[in-house]
């Protein structure tokens, strides 16, 4: 036998005796289950304590403990006053007193019902911006360390919302002249934004760049407009091509990188937007009020807004607003339909940040979930766009600035559209420093102006056309 020091207690009785195997092995499941049970006893006891903190934090609770502290408020009755005392009041002072008493009565109501409005009312604006956050279709888009970026310290704390308009025809009727998914598949980036909102959020410009302008796209990954995503295959380099080939090829992240080339911005958000969505969106807010000069008659499309001035448009109409561009008496061709896409994407913003949309929970919901249902984006969601429209919502009208980036304002014999690259810098400079922009209106060096050729069709009047600055006429 071992000695008595190296047996374990479970092995011998009362007096450290040794005791038979039978009783040793009793004795080891005795202990064992009575290890379990107070674990499982611990265990009960931390469930109870989750149940109850969860009763507790519940809407149904939180309202009856509002309500039972108000009831407590109004009907608990002041203590009364001893007699001899009440008896030296004059009738004045009764009076006096009952005011104060009946000025604390009220303002601890107001305390009570303030403090379950705003706990309610955070917990309520929380779990909706979770919520309408996870319809959101996330790609990857942004390369905020890019080499491409200049000024970088400059531009801390600046929003830049890369916009892109994708038209990829799912879900279009042959009935919208359109084409349809069969007849014309892909994805192209008919529409190319930046909304550029410095840190001291006093101004907001967006610049706005034609589909054709001529540019040199970077070796990208193949877009997968079907998945939303980008495949292991590499698309080389192309010295000269146009702007919208970049989505076409590499999605999101490719026409990013031309984005960040061209301007040397920090794109922080990237925000897609199929064509079709502009339907639900405008029919969830019952309408968007925009301006036009001239009747929409586009020659593909039909007659879209026969009206002039301030026009209410559907859902319909607002998708061929922003989709024509064989508009007949406009020889500006694609910079009347940026013209357009940047009225009708102001007056949209203006409409859902009024009272009339965001005083309406039905109407905002029914917005949010058109929005979040055809749009994709890289750090996108509802406080991201809500900075957007509050930007372009609050400021005064002359500090909001829609333009086209400098070209020369004639297509070349590629058909091309082609950057003033010295206004471009000059632009762009001042948006990533945030001083002054330059005047719009500066002759184009002459270096860079257009070859005069016979054949060639200038698609503007000139570059003013082209490099315009257009104050918006309202904020909403």
């Amino acid at each position: 036998m071992p000695p008595r020091a190296a047996l374990d207690p479970l092995t011998m009785t009362d007096e450290m005796e040794a005791i038979d195997e039978a009783t040793q092995y009793r004795r080891k499941i005795d202990h064992t289950l009575a290890r379990f049970s107070a674990a499982h006893d611990e265990m009960e006891a931390e469930e109870a304590k989750r149940r109850e903190r969860r009763e507790r934090l519940s809407p149904a609770s939180i309202l009856e403990s509002t309500r039972t502290a108000l009831h407590r408020v109004v009907t608990t009755a002041p203590p009364e006053e001893d007699a001899a005392e009440k008896a030296e009041q004059t009738r004045l002072q009764e009076k006096k007193q009952q005011k104060l008493d009946r000025s604390a009565r009220f303002g601890r109501i107001a305390a009570a019902v303030v403090a379950g409005l705003v706990f309610l009312g955070i917990g309520g604006a929380w779990g909706a911006q979770t919520y309408f956050d996870a319809k959101f279709t996330q790609v990857s888009a942004l390369d905020e360390n890019s080499a491409d970026i200049q000024d970088a310290d400059a531009q801390a704390n600046d929003e830049n919302f890369l916009m892109v308009g994708s038209d990829t025809r799912d879900g279009a009727s042959a009935e919208e002249g359109v084409g349809t998914a069969d007849s014309t598949p892909g994805a192209r980036s008919d529409t190319v934004m930046v909304a550029h909102i410095p840190a001291d959020r006093k101004r907001v410009v967006v610049t706005s760049f034609p589909r054709d302008l001529e540019v040199d796209r970077p070796e990208c990954q193949r877009w997968d407009p079907v998945q939303s995503k980008t495949t292991d295959e590499k698309v080389p380099a192309q010295k000269i091509a146009k702007l919208n080939t970049a989505y076409a090829v590499g999605g999101p992240a490719c026409v990013t990188k031309v984005i960040q080339q061209i301007t040397g911005l920090r794109i922080n958000h990237f925000v897609g937007i199929d064509f079709n969505g502009f339907k639900e969106m405008v029919d969830a807010v019952h309408g968007v009020t925009i301006h036009t000069e001239i009747p929409i008659d586009d020659s593909i499309l039909g007659k879209v807004l026969l009206e002039t001035g301030d026009v209410t448009i559907s859902g319909d109409q607002a998708l061929n607003f922003v989709r024509a561009r064989h508009v007949k008496n406009d020889p500006t061709s694609d910079y009347g339909r940026i013209k357009r896409q940047q009225e009708f994407i102001g007056a949209l913003l203006r409409k859902v940040m009024s009272s009339d949309v965001v005083l309406d929970p039905g109407k905002l919901s029914d917005f949010i979930t058109a929005f979040a249902k055809a749009t994709f984006g890289d750090n996108l969601g509802v406080k991201q766009m809500m900075t957007l429209a509050q930007s372009m919502k609050g400021l005064d009208p002359s500090k909001i600035s829609f333009l086209t980036v400098p070209t020369v304002g004639t297509a070349n014999n590629r058909g091309n559209e082609v950057l003033v690259r010295s206004k471009t810098k000059a632009l762009f400079d001042a948006l990533r420093n945030n001083t002054p922009l330059p005047d719009p209106n500066a002759p184009v060096p002459v270096s860079e102006q257009a070859p005069p050729t016979s054949t060639s069709k200038s698609k503007s009047s000139g570059s003013s056309k082209s490099t315009t600055t257009r104050k918006t006429t309202s904020t909403g």
